[in-house]
């Protein structure tokens, strides 16, 4: 494995072994509700190469990637990025490191939709390991509604958008207190909205890309929420940085 470092707090911190790496991201209490975001950006704040995320992946992003899916309940993707990012069956690799901490051995998938242009034969579904959830609003197709019930557990949370905190309280209800969402920028920037955020792991990819790339967040509206810097992990020139609410 990628040796990474925890540089920030002092004494410094090296680790190898993915339980070391996963307390450092822990919770004190799993049963206070709590949501991550996850987002990696370069050196010049793009969000994406050539519309997608992962032309900005390194080794410890993809470390700390899987040691965020295993301490969550859920992973909670907006649908635009689950059909941009080609997403699959939300299974994680090593799920005996859920299991020694006495968690389930897979997380519960929640796709975000509003229009609900999901297909119900898709393997996101058929080959989950766990029955995934879509979180969705009142005023979504009721016949789509009623197709993707077969496959996936519809949650209703807002009448004409997803307020984040009916989405937060709804999955708590489920035993889904910690939450952990992949984007996109526009669901992130829903949350924020909503200020239902509580911590955002940010890798800082050791590149730059230029052009009209996207940001991390996007939405009409400017929206000012102060951080506190948690901690600083380095591998092989990646930065990446955990932050909570102020």
């Amino acid at each position: 494995m990628t040796e990474l470092t925890r540089v920030w707090p002092l004494p410094a911190n090296v680790a190898t072994q993915a339980a070391q790496i996963a307390d450092w991201y822990d919770v004190t209490n799993r049963d206070t509700p709590w949501l991550r975001m996850n987002f990696v950006a370069s050196a010049d704040g793009a969000a994406t190469v050539d519309g997608l995320s992962g032309g900005l992946g390194t080794a410890a992003d993809k470390i700390v990637f899987n040691t965020l899916r295993t301490l969550a309940d859920v992973v909670i993707v907006g649908a635009g990025t689950v059909r941009a990012e080609g997403y699959g069956p939300m299974r994680v690799d090593a799920p005996e490191q859920r299991t020694a901490r006495g968690l389930a051995p897979q997380p519960v998938f929640a796709i975000v939709s509003h229009s609900l242009s999901l297909d119900p034969g898709d393997r996101i579904f058929v080959d989950a390991p766990v029955r995934p959830l879509i979180v969705t609003c009142d005023t979504s197709d009721s016949e789509r509604r009623k197709r993707l019930k077969a496959v996936a557990d519809v949650v209703i949370c807002g009448d004409e958008n997803v307020e984040g905190h009916t989405m937060r309280r709804a999955l708590t209800e489920r035993g889904l207190a910690q939450m952990h969402c992949e984007g996109g920028p526009t669901l992130f920037g829903d949350l924020v909205r909503d200020d239902v955020v509580d911590e955002l792991c940010l890798t800082l990819s050791p590149m730059l890309v230029g052009g009209a790339a996207d940001r991390i967040l996007s939405g009409d509206d400017q929206t000012l929420r102060g951080l506190s810097l948690s901690h600083v992990v380095e591998g092989e020139g990646t930065l990446l940085l955990r932050y909570v609410r102020a």
